[in-house]
Order: C-alpha cells, then sequence, then structure tokens
C-alpha cells in the first residue's frame, strides 16, 4: 500500500500555504500590520498581562504572514503583540530565517530590547513557530536573553534539528551539497541533526535558569522529523502534545503555527498560567 498519508500531508501544506499567501491581508513587513495591538508601539501591557509577547516567525516565514492567524488571537485578549523579521539574505524578500541562526538571535536581541524600552516593561514573552521556537535560545543561552525573557513558547520549533523525513541523510551521498547549503542557505544549514550550531545550543542542557519553556508538538510534523525531537528537557519545561488535546487534530507543521486554535489556546495557557483552561477539540471555538 502507498503510503498516502506521507504523500498528502506535504501537499496539503503546500497548499494551505499557498492560500495563506493570497490572502489580501499578506504584505511584506511588520510595519503594514494592524496597528492597534499588534506592533502597536503606544500599546501598554495591562495588569491582567504584564508583559509585552514578541512572535518570531519560522524559516521562509516573515513578521506578518506567519502570525496571521495568532497574533490577532492575542490581541483580542489584550495583550501587546510584536512581530519581527529575521535571518534576511540580500535580495531574497518575504522568505526570512535563512541566514546564519546566531546572528538572527542577535537581530531578536535588539528587538526585544525596543520593545522592553517602548512597553515598559521588565520581561517580554517569546512565541516562536518552527525555527523561532528554537532560535530564541541561542538569545537566551549566549546572549543574556534569560534576564529579559519569562517564557518562551514553541510551536513545532526544531530543538534538536530535523532529519526532514529522511532526506539529510542523503547529503553525504552529493558531493559539495552539504557546503552549497552552508554557503547559500545558512539558516538551513544550521537547523540540519548534528550541525555544529545545534551540537552548540544543546551542549550542557537545553534549558537555562528563570525562563520558563513550552513545546507544542503535533505527531503529524512533516517538516521537524522525528516530530519527538521537538521536545525539550529541563526542570521547567511543559512539552506539548497537540493530539493529547484533541486526537482529531490533523495539523501539520505549517497549520499548526498559522491557523490552529487549539493551538493557539494552549500558546495562551503558556502565557497565563494562572488562567489557563482545559484546552480540548473545543477549543478550536474560543
Amino acid at each position: 500500500m502507498l503510503p498516502w498519508n506521507r504523500l498528502l500531508r506535504p501537499l496539503a501544506a503546500l497548499l494551505l500555504t499557498a492560500a495563506v499567501a493570497a490572502l489580501p491581508a499578506a504584505t511584506a513587513s511588520a510595519s503594514d500590520a494592524p496597528s492597534r495591538g499588534w506592533n502597536d508601539y503606544s500599546c501598554k501591557p495591562s495588569a491582567a498581562h504584564p508583559r509585552p509577547v514578541v512572535l518570531v516567525h519560522g524559516t521562509l516565514g516573515n513578521s506578518v504572514d506567519n502570525w496571521l492567524g495568532l497574533a490577532p488571537y492575542l490581541t483580542s485578549r489584550g495583550y501587546c503583540v510584536y512581530s519581527l523579521d529575521y535571518g534576511q539574505l540580500p535580495g531574497v524578500p518575504l522568505f526570512h530565517g535563512l541566514g546564519p541562526i546566531d546572528k538572527s538571535a542577535e537581530q531578536l536581541s535588539a528587538f526585544v530590547d525596543k520593545v522592553l524600552a517602548a512597553t515598559g516593561a521588565a520581561k517580554a514573552d517569546l512565541v516562536g513557530h518552527s525555527q523561532g521556537g528554537m532560535m530564541p535560545r541561542w538569545y537566551l543561552k549566549f546572549l543574556g536573553g534569560a534576564g529579559k525573557v519569562n517564557a518562551l513558547v514553541g510551536i513545532a520549533p526544531d530543538n534538536h534539528g530535523t532529519d526532514l523525513d529522511g532526506l539529510a541523510h542523503l547529503l553525504p551521498y552529493f558531493p559539495g551539497a552539504e557546503d552549497l547549503l552552508k554557503a547559500t542557505t545558512p539558516g538551513l544549514a544550521d537547523q540540519i541533526t548534528g550541525s555544529a550550531f545545534l551540537t552548540e545550543l544543546n551542549a550542557g542542557g537545553d534549558t537555562v535558569p528563570g525562563v520558563h519553556y513550552t513545546v507544542i508538538a503535533t505527531t503529524h510534523d512533516e517538516v521537524v522529523t522525528p516530530w519527538r525531537t521537538q521536545y525539550l528537557s529541563g526542570s521547567d519545561v511543559h512539552n506539548v502534545k497537540l493530539q493529547d488535546l484533541c486526537s482529531v487534530d490533523l495539523s501539520e507543521h505549517v497549520a499548526i503555527g498559522l491557523l490552529d486554535r487549539i493551538a493557539f489556546h494552549e500558546v495562551a495557557n503558556a502565557l497565563d498560567p494562572a488562567r489557563a483552561t482545559a484546552t480540548t477539540c473545543a477549543s478550536v471555538f474560543s
């Protein structure tokens, strides 16, 4: 029997990405995002939500398209929400997150400082999709971010890299392929399982003290594989499998970050655990 699930999931992801890209609201820069709450630098955090939320897009994403679902979801709940572009390559518009990840973390550091200065908050919360859920860990570990961040929520993050459903294992059989990948799209090369970047990032433990970590993963992920490698180890880690919340949720790597309100509800729980409510299939209506 043909592995229809494995054939159809990438196709579904491609169709979903194309549909989102066609939405009239999709634009190229954060400055075009809605001015109320999302990238509104006059927004002041409330007593109920005292920390601004910084959204960190994934590979080939940008500060707007990646967050057309989650940013309005959070702003409607009273959060001050901000998003940045990072990892840009010269001459490549819209599709970001391709530059060296340690340099992308430096961009995140500068952006968090900007948000904290504008809002007057002592700390921010970070929510990232895919690379955006993993890259901030470099900021937290090596760039002083732990003192400025309360929580990191990763949606389908490649915390321990990806083998791209086994395809990465074929790279050694193509002479020069790895060098070409590192030279042209270092941000992709850094995410391959066993890369020098990931080895350094994860050496000595996955987490740093003082930061609350949440990972939301889907068993249908076709990009970050094996999907369990997304999980973190540490004393202040909450690893969540989407299908434990709703067994019929079929979201894969793209959908879980773009439009899955069950995942969004769990993000909200992670940002405000004191007011958390059970996440179920019914959370799609919340």
